[in-house]
């Protein structure tokens, strides 16, 4: 499933436009400040930003340099109603992928948001290097300190979500969410527990002290990239 999260402070607009852009694939999480939309951006992951500039409690801006310089790979979208050609090299320049004006048309909102989703996934890379990790999810080949590592499809995609999303904890609905996507209508309560588990089981030295994949309790899980190169890489193992 895509998730959203749209930053507008106009509340019958935010409803209308998260009420255009949610479907059986994808989910608007709608916030009204930039404080709640960091609160948001820092327990949950995200395939698409889409941020108003002027805020009650500051700039739109301000909140898309900040995640990009944390998740550079996420695309965002500016809506606003700066409408001059300086206010749109400002936004391109702090490193929106789209800028929008307002007044628009929704359905020329959905059509660049789908294409913001597909770009995003297609620019989605599949090697990562994080501590003594190398992983390759398209080839299947996980290794830690250069000895291969047999996951299941479960754990691989489990993995492929908490790595992707590193240094943030992502929730277990939305874990739910991105691994089980078979159409299942239901998943046992401690399914994804017992995928941590096994997870931690062949990856972590310690499993019983996590230094990777950690709980967030309450919340869901983190994979603490302790000696991370920092961006996905495409280097050789």
């Amino acid at each position: 499933m895509e998730r959203i999260l749209l930053l507008e402070d106009d509340a019958a607009l935010g409803a209308g436009i998260r009420m255009a852009l949610q479907s059986p694939e994808t989910d608007v999480v709608l916030c009204h400040t930039r404080k709640e939309a960091q609160r948001t951006l820092a327990r949950e992951a995200f395939s698409l930003l889409i941020l108003d500039i002027n805020l009650p409690d500051g700039s739109g801006l301000e909140l898309l340099r900040e995640q990009k310089s944390i998740r550079p790979e996420v695309p965002a979208i500016l809506l606003t109603a700066n409408d001059l050609e300086l206010d749109e090299v400002t936004g391109l320049e702090a490193g929106a992928d789209d800028y929008i004006t307002k007044p628009f048309s929704l359905s020329v909102l959905r059509a660049r948001v789908a294409v913001q989703l597909r770009r995003g996934r297609a620019s989605a890379p599949s090697v990562v290097v994080t501590g003594p990790f190398w992983f390759d999810f398209d080839r299947m080949e996980f290794y830690r300190d250069g000895r291969a590592v047999e996951l299941s499809k479960t754990e691989q995609k489990l993995l492929r979500v908490l790595v992707e999303n590193r240094g943030h904890t992502v929730s277990r609905s939305v874990l739910v969410d991105r691994v089980w996507t078979d159409g299942a209508e239901y998943v046992e309560e401690n399914a994804l527990s017992v995928t941590v588990k096994r997870l931690r089981a062949r990856l972590e030295a310690e499993p019983a002290k996590p230094r990777y994949l950690r709980t967030v309790y309450g919340i869901g899980y983190t994979w603490a990239a302790d000696g991370a190169c920092g961006n996905f890489c495409n280097t050789q193992k």
